[in-house]
């Protein structure tokens, strides 16, 4: 075992990788240490407490990538959830340069390593925030792999074989991670479909295997939502169908900001590299089986959804799937340059990204940009009320400030449950105050309950004491959000409010209520 280790660490690219691979670690996780939870982060923590086989929004996956920090440390915080994403970032990473190398060459496989490993969104999305793209990105690297592997045998003639079956089974798996698996499934039909060479697949029993293996893997996600009137599949399906005018220009717009998100010199590459790609594909006929491969698992997803794009708003998270495994090609391309241009672009870049998101994590932990504040450049820029960076609560904080106070502690105790009037503000107020007493958390929104609904009735909580926990920006002057629950309740008042504070100043409070006696349920938009 030993042997065999020295041996893959004397090869001088297995260093290469294994340096790529643990620096961005090392740099993730310092972005996890310090970055508050984001919205979705704090919502999945809440999928932890209520283990399922599935859940309204998403497959369960991410549920147990979440809590694999939470089970390993014993603590609740936004490094110990992210722990799960920071961990399989690196497989991912590592099995898409596997891919890569066996496609096209070592060199091409580096380039792509380091493009994959340095692009912000790839970083934060898929190798820091505990998101479902994180097991499903592993899935997916892990479908291109064996696939690259089955579909490209060093014979020339191709027999399909057991990774056949494998296959399906890793995208059941992408699947259970994020919904986004079924367009990998499409395009794996699609790459066989119009590849002559790959048309015994069809006639193969491993594919027979292959599906069946497939349904076993997503059996969880429709086994809990045929005991749930199908809700997931009527919500995601919702979220994509047309219900207002297309524009083009709001395709280009979506096309814009991914180039944005992935980082202009890495995007608007890859945009021109896929698009040549797709044209000169086409146009030869898909007879570049290679380059077809990595079109059909790729090219589908930024497609789809930057056209989706045209009529509705997506989340910029939606195409990256796409753009991730079309790296490849730009890293082939990438090979052909010159060295001293390839290594100023990869290291600018580089510097550019890190220094970008260096200073974004300043500004969101310290307020570098905040007017006022203890730490502001030139006296700061933005005013608290105008800024969005601090809808991140800072669940430490309020944690250490609840704990201060004698009456509210007390009454977190005694409470039977708490509730807010955002899934994902709830998500925040349990990741900050259920490690205190363990008090049930659920939200009381006509709106958009998501998980919520899923987790709790209506009935459950009639007759019990309850604490309303909302931020600044619900209640006055802005608006007042406790109003509408005073007639659920025998008595409903409020105890008080917990500042929380950013560069020495004051940036937000969470507003504390109590209910006693719920007398009828809240009610519920589904």
């Amino acid at each position: 075992m030993m042997r065999s280790i020295q041996k893959w660490w004397a090869n001088q690219t297995n260093q290469q990788v294994a340096a790529i691979l643990f620096v961005g670690l090392l740099f993730r996780s310092f972005i996890a240490f310090w970055l508050p939870p984001g919205f979705d982060e704090s919502y999945y923590y809440i999928y932890t407490q209520h283990p399922a086989l599935s859940y309204f929004d998403h497959p369960p996956l991410v549920a147990f990538v979440t809590a694999i920090g939470i089970w390993l440390t014993g603590d609740v915080s936004q490094l110990s959830i992210r722990i799960g994403s920071l961990l399989l970032f690196p497989v991912t990473l590592y099995f898409l340069y596997r891919a890569t190398v066996h496609l096209f060459s070592v060199r091409v496989g580096l380039i792509t390593l380091a493009i994959a490993s340095v692009i912000p969104i790839f970083q934060l999305g898929f190798g820091t925030f505990t998101l479902p793209d994180s097991p499903l990105m592993v899935f997916w690297t892990l479908t291109l792999w064996v696939g690259a592997i089955e579909f490209f045998p060093e014979s020339r003639e191709y027999v399909p074989s057991y990774r056949i079956a494998v296959i399906g089974l890793l995208v059941g798996l992408a699947c259970l991670g994020k919904y986004h698996g079924f367009l990998l499934g499409f395009g794996l039909l699609g790459f066989c479909l119009t590849s002559r060479r790959h048309w015994a697949v069809f006639r193969s029993p491993w594919t027979v295997l292959s599906f069946l293996l497939f349904l076993i893997a997503f059996s969880p996600v429709l086994y809990w939502n045929s005991q749930n009137d199908w809700i997931s599949f009527a919500f995601q399906s919702k979220r994509s169908v047309p219900n207002r005018t297309f524009k083009p220009a709001r395709v280009l717009d979506v096309a814009f900001a991914a180039s944005l998100y992935l980082f202009p010199t890495f995007g608007l590459p890859l945009w021109f590299t896929s698009i040549r790609e797709i044209i000169l594909t086409v146009r030869s006929r898909f007879k570049n089986s290679i380059h077809s491969f990595v079109l059909w698992t790729s090219a589908p997803v930024f497609i789809i959804f930057t056209l989706i794009g045209g009529y509705q708003q997506i989340l910029p998270g939606w195409t990256m799937p796409g753009f991730f495994a079309v790296t490849p090609l730009l890293g082939l391309y990438a090979s052909r340059w010159r060295s001293k241009i390839l290594n100023r672009w990869l290291l600018g870049s580089t510097i550019a990204v890190v220094a970008l998101l260096l200073f974004a994590l300043s500004h969101v932990t310290i307020g570098t940009l905040q007017k006022p504040g203890q730490y502001a450049l030139f006296g700061g820029f933005v005013a608290p009320q105008d800024d969005p960076s601090i809808e991140l609560i800072d669940i430490k904080q309020l944690r250490r400030e609840f704990s201060r106070s004698p009456q509210l502690l007390t009454a977190l105790k005694n409470a039977d449950f708490m509730f807010s009037n955002r899934f994902h503000l709830a998500g925040h107020i349990s990741m900050a105050l259920t490690p205190l007493y363990s008090t049930p958390m659920t939200c009381f929104d006509k709106r958009d309950l998501r998980g919520f609904a899923f987790w709790s009735t209506a009935e459950q909580w009639v007759g019990k004491t309850a604490l309303y926990i909302t931020a600044d920006r619900f209640e006055a002057p802005q608006e007042d959000s406790s109003a509408e629950f005073v007639p659920y309740f025998e008595k409903f008042t409020k105890l008080g409010e917990v500042e929380l504070r950013r560069g020495g100043v004051v940036v937000d409070r969470i507003h504390v209520f109590r209910g006693i006696n719920l007398l009828k349920p809240f009610p519920r938009p589904y």
